[in-house]
């Protein structure tokens, strides 16, 4: 199905820049496209030795030159995902350098001995983006290069040959679908790759790629067929069943449908090249989330900052003392966020957020009893204030501030997806029911059936503080 293929026109067509260099680095080819976006004529790149045609000093030109000769040596792809390089413009364009910004893939062509004879460079800029969307929307077709060009190059046969090579071995995928039913007359190893390697050569689109019929892609082929007007489509969705019987996979697709426009002004068929983005969408869409999730975490973590602040303030009458409890509490809050860092906020074990805020006192004294749960991030900060109240109040006026009290601590996550916890103080001061309510009971209250939406009952037993508490660890908040 291949032979009766001009390669040298699908290079000419292609609607991205391309050239190709010998292995001394001198220009044997380059299209439409690249010579637009270089703004050079053919005639002044013809046999030029690369860094003779755009002269670049320091670090860009080692760069470049770098990436080439280790396409050329080592006989791989090589790529330059970014790179600044001024190129000179013409007299006739004002002249003097533009400073440019280029992503560049450096492909090796064997010759017949194997080793390179070819390095072919597939490469983009804002310009040269600029100047597809006019091909897109109404500049009009791209001219092709004259035959006595690539006859300049070599021998036309294996000029084509190597266009072949280019043409199946580029990054970006690429397809000629050719007549009303367009039918595929060739595709590259990308394309195969995108499609799950599917034999499609020959057979038709609506028969070769069912599940794209409904999507609307075939509708969109016969448009660019009627009209000759290229379609440029950006991050595109498209569902593709990738493997032999397996799901439907969703992959986002920067792609160009190009009209092959025969000198009768006819379409013959369509030229389809792109290249799949589905990682740069979706890390897209996780940065967005991420974003979000951080803004809400910021603005809940300057709530809790400013009632603290707030409510810290009302119960104490001087200045020190305010820094003291204030202080304290921001720590608290701190080792809770330390926690949740160290699992890059997937939550926090419930024995971890114990630990850290009993860590000053005699762990003898202390007992545990329940499964190291893991909190979800939201319990997990809450629930970190709340045992910070819990432990200070302790050490202030309960088991904590006498050498003979101790702290029994349980819980459970009996019924599932529920915590139920009990911090139960012993064998310190008798206890009784405070003439107020302090700051540590309201935020205790707050964080549990506000925040949390759970329930809790601190009781003030003569024995020994009693504080029990049911949340969800389900819930998303």
């Amino acid at each position: 199905m291949t032979g009766s293929i001009d390669f040298a026109a699908v290079f000419d067509r292609l609607p991205t820049p391309y050239m190709m260099l010998d292995s001394q680095l001198r220009y044997v080819a380059a299209n439409q496209a690249y010579l637009d976006a270089v703004a050079r004529a053919w005639s002044e790149l013809d046999g030029a030795f690369l860094f003779d045609a755009f002269p670049g000093q320091g670090e860009s030109r080692e760069r470049l030159e770098s990436s080439l000769l280790r396409a050329r040596d080592l006989g791989k792809v090589d790529h330059l995902p970014l790179i600044p390089y001024a190129i000179e413009r013409p007299a006739h364009l004002g002249g003097g350098f533009e400073d440019r910004i280029w992503s560049a893939t450096h492909t090796p062509i064997p010759g017949p001995d194997g080793k390179t004879a070819y390095i072919v460079q597939h490469t983009q800029d804002v310009t040269a983006i600029q100047r597809l969307k006019e091909v897109a929307f109404g500049r009009g077709e791209m001219a092709m290069l004259q035959d006595d060009v690539l006859l300049r190059a070599g021998a036309a046969g294996a000029q084509n040959d190597d266009l072949r090579r280019l043409f199946m071995q580029a990054p970006s995928f690429m397809a000629v679908l050719r007549g009303p039913e367009h039918r595929f007359d060739l595709v590259n190893n990308a394309y195969g790759q995108l499609i799950g390697w599917r034999d499609v050569v020959g057979l038709p689109l609506r028969e070769a790629l069912p599940e794209v019929v409904e999507q609307g892609f075939v509708a969109l082929l016969d448009r660019v067929t009627a009209t000759a007007e290229a379609f440029v489509g950006r991050e595109i969705k498209v569902a593709l069943q990738r493997t032999p019987d397996g799901p439907l996979e969703d992959r986002f697709l920067d792609f160009i449908y190009q009209p092959i426009v025969e000198p009768d002004g006819a379409v013959s068929g369509v030229l389809v090249e792109g290249s799949d983005v589905t990682d740069k969408v979706l890390a897209g869409e996780q940065q967005r989330l991420l974003l979000d999730e951080l803004n809400h975490r910021v603005k809940n973590t300057l709530a809790t900052v400013q009632a603290i602040a707030r409510q810290t303030l009302r119960g104490v009458e001087k200045p020190e003392a305010f820094v003291r409890a204030f202080e304290a509490r921001l720590l608290a809050l701190s080792q809770t966020h330390n926690a949740l860092t160290d699992s890059q906020w997937a939550g926090a074990g419930l024995r971890q957020i114990l630990g850290k805020e009993l860590a000053p006192y005699d762990p003898a004294r202390i007992v545990m009893d329940g499964p190291d749960l893991n909190l979800p991030a939201r319990v997990a900060l809450s629930l970190g204030m709340v045992f910070h109240e819990l432990a200070t109040n302790a050490a202030k006026y309960g088991a904590l501030s006498t050498e003979t009290g101790r702290l029994l601590l349980s819980w459970s996550a009996e019924p599932p997806g529920m915590l139920s916890f009990e911090w139960r103080e012993a064998g310190g001061p008798r206890v009784a029911i405070p003439a107020r309510r302090g700051f540590g009971s309201r935020l205790i209250e707050r964080s549990i059936g506000a925040e949390l939406r759970g329930q809790v009952a601190i009781d003030y037993e003569p024995t020994g503080l009693a504080c029990r508490f049911t949340v969800s660890l389900d819930r998303v908040f």
